[in-house]
């Protein structure tokens, strides 16, 4: 693991604080680049506040390496599994963004509506728990059975919501997944807002592949804002 990959990772719970991605709950995380089988995610506690200290090493069987003994979230299994099926993915997002939860709870499918989040495509699936564990749950992926379950549901798209619950976003690098998880609650803001004054015109599946592979080249840019954003907004607190 480098020092860059877990920095990366400590900018990246920040930012998705900052844009309102993530607030004291919610969780980002980083395949090790040396060893496939571990990924990187923090220890419980609010993202705003993690540090490079507060990264913990787990295994795709969700089990915590740690000499201190310390706990991760308990929906590592979101991570763990969606790892163990997905060897392009190299970093997961699970948020609560609120502007997402309500296309998980409806009838209106969350759909790309602008270039930024072509990425989605036009078949973000739906996970529903209640499929794999019954009418009485937490609404949490708390075992490895839930976490393959939600694997299996987003398959292998960018995006999937849950019900209830939020979402998941997967990419190939941190840079990649935070763009991604960004820009589905965008859309999701930009999708409510057309809905209240008609049908809105939706990309097409040719569209998704273009723009996404577009808006891919410039991850910097943002990123770049959104670390000065992020940066500003914790100077500005730490001087209250």
């Amino acid at each position: 693991m480098t020092t860059q990959l877990l920095q990366d990772l400590v900018l990246a719970n920040h930012i998705l604080f900052n844009e309102g991605v993530l607030d004291g709950f919610g969780h980002i995380s980083a395949r090790d680049p040396s060893d496939p089988g571990r990924f990187h995610i923090s220890r419980m506690i609010a993202p705003a506040l993690v540090t490079v200290d507060d990264i913990l090493e787990v295994d795709l069987d969700g089990v915590v390496h740690d000499e201190r003994n310390r706990r991760t979230y308990v929906e590592r299994f979101i991570h763990s599994e969606i790892y163990k099926a997905r060897p392009d993915v190299h970093s997961v997002v699970h948020s609560h963004s609120p502007t997402v939860i309500p296309f998980g709870v409806t009838g209106t499918r969350l759909r790309p509506v602008c270039h930024m989040s072509g990425f989605l495509g036009n078949k973000t699936p739906i996970y529903e728990i209640r499929e794999f564990i019954g009418e009485r749950s937490s609404l949490l992926v708390t075992n490895q059975k839930l976490g393959k379950a939600l694997a299996e549901t987003l398959g292998a798209q960018n995006v999937a919501l849950m019900r209830g619950h939020g979402s998941v976003a997967v990419g190939a690098s941190i840079k990649q997944v935070v763009y991604r998880a960004v820009y589905t609650e965008v859309n999701a803001r930009l999708q409510a807002q057309s809905l209240a004054l008609g049908e809105p015109v939706y990309l097409t599946d040719g569209e998704c592949i273009e723009t996404a592979e577009a808006m891919d080249t410039h991850l910097d840019r943002p990123w770049q804002l959104w670390v000065r954003r992020a940066r500003a907004s914790a100077g500005a607190t730490n001087t209250d």
